[in-house]
């Protein structure tokens, strides 16, 4: 992919044409896979994300069951098919620092406590990259935690903020993440008006940290409103159980 003469035109319009603000067309799903305890299907744009949850069950091997608290495990992983040359098989460096990164991230508002030697497994499935996988994945994980029946303090709801053009921008895509002079993904758990991951590729002065931090908030507040839709969408239609 070639870069573009400009990524921000005289017009403010970026290249996909949104405003340096505006989040990225949104799709959320619960409960697409059967045979799952819990799903989510999430789009930001071109990047799409499956995300499944196994669990909670017995810890295998015993030997890593903890007595006090489940055991969370995390594995975020890009197929073959979802970026422009094909990916090899198998776990990458990224992948598994990016996996480490999401099950910290999870592990800060999952009630792990309440299943001692137990484990719970998710996965994250890349099936096409456009930019902002990590919070995609992240977005998706803590909504298949949820449709799991996994009792959570919050949702985590993620996305990036970059420096495109000398211009802080929400949400990157995919030419903006390779063009850009920052990327910033930011989780939160909007509840508690609680960060709990942050990361930054590139370089932002102290004021533009700030700038980005509040745009970042901005984004998350919209995306956690489209969690809870996604979730009422699924449970407000199961009948209540009979007396």
């Amino acid at each position: 992919m070639e870069k573009p003469e400009r990524l921000i035109d005289e017009n403010g319009r970026r290249v996909d044409g949104r405003r340096f603000d505006e989040l990225r067309p949104i799709k959320m799903e619960i409960g697409i896979l059967d045979k799952s305890d819990g799903s989510a299907y999430v789009e930001f744009g071109g990047t799409k994300v499956i995300a499944a949850v196994f669990g909670p069950r017995e810890a295998h091997p015993r030997h890593l069951a903890l007595p006090d608290r489940a055991i969370l495990n995390c594995r975020y992983h890009m197929t073959s098919f979802s970026v422009e040359e094909r990916k090899p098989l198998g776990m990458t460096r990224r992948e598994v620092e990016l996996s480490k990164v999401i099950r910290e991230a999870l592990e800060t508002v999952t009630f792990l406590e309440e299943f001692p030697r137990a484990s719970i497994d998710v996965y994250i499935e890349v099936i096409q990259a456009d930019g902002g996988t990590r919070t995609t994945g992240l977005t998706a994980a803590s909504l298949a935690l949820a449709d799991a029946g996994i009792p959570m303090a919050d949702l985590v709801a993620a996305v990036a903020v970059g420096k495109v053009d000398g211009q802080l921008v929400l949400d990157l895509c995919d030419v903006e993440d390779k063009y850009g002079e920052a990327d910033m993904p930011v989780a939160m758990a909007p509840r508690f008006n609680s960060i709990v991951l942050l990361q930054l590729n590139g370089r932002m002065t102290p004021e533009e940290f700030r700038k980005g931090l509040a745009l970042a908030q901005k984004g998350v507040s919209e995306i956690y409103r489209l969690q809870r839709e996604a979730l009422k969408k699924k449970f407000s239609s199961v009948p209540p159980m009979e007396s």
